[in-house]
């Protein structure tokens, strides 16, 4: 017999599909519950409404995201490597992650009350991953940089812009080349020396 949390987390695990393919407005709790193999008052046992199923979709999304980086951290071997692994792992996931995307990009979705505080938790935790890598690098030599808290936020912001149209629908070979020219532009700039 299944407990609790493994229901739960069942659910959720169906759910995150159903939203990644119709969206949050198209997803109903029928959908969800059918796709469960449960029925509707089920579902409402584990989950008070669809949105509270969205959260948890979202939450786990986030989790899977910040998993996914910190893994990437581990297993570079300097700074530089990091950054650009950061990068790269953020944009490969993000692709697989809809929910999450869109509840971090998606404005009809600013007046679920949870989806400000995931936007703004996950911007602090990704700033926070940046600015140690940053800080590590400074510390190694590797980076030369006054205001790593700035920098973090500079950065992050700049990827989040580019998400979609820098790296989204790309042959893999055109992602790796456009990857570097994106790190070669963060470590040097553009100006002429």
């Amino acid at each position: 017999m299944l407990d609790k949390d493994e229901v739960k987390d069942a659910i959720v695990n169906v759910a995150r599909h159903i939203f990644s393919r119709f969206g949050f407005r198209k997803t109903t709790m029928d959908e969800i519950a059918i796709a469960s193999r449960k029925g509707k008052s089920s579902i409402y046992y584990y989950f008070a409404s669809k949105e509270e199923i969205f959260k948890a979709v979202v939450e786990k999304e986030a989790s899977i995201m910040k998993e996914e980086l910190l893994k990437a951290h581990s297993e570079a071997e300097s700074p530089a490597q990091k950054l650009k692994m950061h990068v790269l792992v953020r944009m490969r996931t993000m692709e697989k992650l809809a929910n999450f995307y869109s509840a971090i990009k998606d404005d009809y979705l600013s007046h679920l009350d949870f989806i400000d505080k995931v936007r703004k938790k996950y911007d602090e935790e990704e700033i926070q991953m940046m600015e140690n890598i940053l800080i590590e690098g400074v510390e190694k030599g590797t980076f030369e940089i006054e205001d790593t808290a700035l920098a973090a936020t500079a950065i992050v912001t700049v990827l989040k812009g580019m998400e979609i149209p820098l790296f989204w629908g790309v042959e893999e070979q055109d992602v790796e080349r456009r990857l570097d020219h994106l790190i070669h532009i963060l470590f040097h700039g553009v100006m002429k020396r």
